[in-house]
């Protein structure tokens, strides 16, 4: 009985070895006399359409390797990156090609090409031009009122002071009466403090002149902080809405992303609102409504958008998170990595990949 459970144990084990042997030559034989099954997943524009009629920057850097190395393939639709690369690890597909992430996960089970681009996480706002109303609002704001408000009380108070100290030495110019004689104290300060100097009202005593003195200092300083403000606040409203340029700007405030996507774990971790959406459509509508104020998903997705759209309100942010490489993928024993790193990098030499993207991603001019 032992004897016997000793063969049955190394004939399984031949057995195994021999299905191993031929699977390995198997699919070295389909690289050189056969036809490759490449498995085709994501999402737009590294790849549009279905079975044989797809296209996107992955499809055609894919082609272009390909025409290179003579080889022959067959393209296979996946609804999902994970579906495709299910396929390939089961040995039903020769390589997945998308916009696949290179991930540390991944490549335990997976070996990749070199990155053919590299993506990461950005911010579209609008820079919206602004109607006369918007331009002058701010000037009728609460705060702006309280300026005035602080600024007559204390053209009040220097009124008061100058009328008090000149009244019984100069009564032509500064009345007995209060109401003419603080509002004669109060146009004295106004045209101090312009340095328009019309000359009409001047003080004659000594209490007088030390209080238009000491205003004249204090003016020079309130005066020129004022105008500086006047003028920072017409240049800005000129310009319109200002757009986001980083993540800390958006702290508190509504974010459009596509829902349950990294994006949306992101804006969280960085105290914003996140609003998950089904489409880019939906959220660039949200922003246009103003009911978010940005959208964040992935860089070239929102470049290929705005592509698309052709809004010049819209505003992609220099500033670029969670930085990944996209790459295509080959089970772990396969012989294509060197063959197509190597037409990899040449088709990056010849920049036959940057025209490539740049068709799909690049805005006009």
């Amino acid at each position: 009985m032992f004897q016997n459970h000793q063969a049955q144990n190394l004939i399984l084990s031949i057995l195994c070895l021999l299905l191993l042997t031929t699977s390995l030559q198997a699919r070295q034989l389909r690289l050189d006399i056969d036809t490759l099954l490449v498995g085709v997943a994501g999402s737009e524009p590294f790849v549009y359409g279905e079975g044989q009629d797809v296209s996107g920057i992955s499809v055609e850097i894919w082609e272009e390797l390909a025409a290179k190395h003579g080889w022959n393939y067959y393209f296979k639709s996946y609804t999902t990156v994970d579906a495709a690369l299910h396929s390939l690890e089961e040995g039903a597909l020769d390589l997945v090609i998308g916009p696949i992430s290179i991930t540390s996960s991944r490549v335990e089970n997976f070996r990749f090409s070199q990155p053919f681009y590299n993506s990461s996480l950005a911010i579209v706002s609008r820079s919206a031009k602004m109607s006369f109303w918007d331009k002058i609002k701010p000037f009728f704001s609460v705060r702006l009122l309280i300026a005035v408000f602080v600024f007559l009380f204390i053209l009040a108070i220097v009124g008061t002071m100058l009328w008090l100290a000149e009244r019984k030495h100069s009564k032509d110019q500064f009345p007995e009466d209060p109401v003419d004689g603080i509002g004669n104290g109060m146009w004295l300060a106004i045209v101090t403090m312009s340095t328009t100097g019309y000359g009409d009202k001047a003080p004659i005593t000594l209490t007088g002149r030390i209080i238009a003195g000491s205003w004249m200092i204090i003016s020079i300083i309130f005066a020129t902080s004022m105008v500086a403000g006047i003028a920072s606040t017409l240049t800005l409203n000129s310009l319109g809405t200002s757009p986001i340029s980083n993540i800390e700007q958006l702290a508190n405030k509504n974010v459009a992303t596509i829902a349950n996507s990294p994006s949306e774990v992101f804006i969280e971790e960085h105290n914003g609102n996140a609003l998950g959406v089904h489409s880019l459509e939906e959220a660039f509508s949200r922003l246009k409504n103003e009911e978010v104020a940005a959208v964040l998903y992935d860089r070239p997705q929102l470049l290929f958008h705005l592509k698309k759209v052709e809004d010049e309100e819209l505003f992609m942010a220099k500033a670029e998170y969670y930085k990944q490489g996209y790459g295509f993928a080959f089970p772990l024993e396969s012989p294509l990595i060197y063959e197509v790193n190597r037409a990899l990098l040449e088709l990056a030499e010849d920049q036959e990949t940057d025209e490539i993207i740049d068709k799909y991603l690049k805005r006009e001019e």
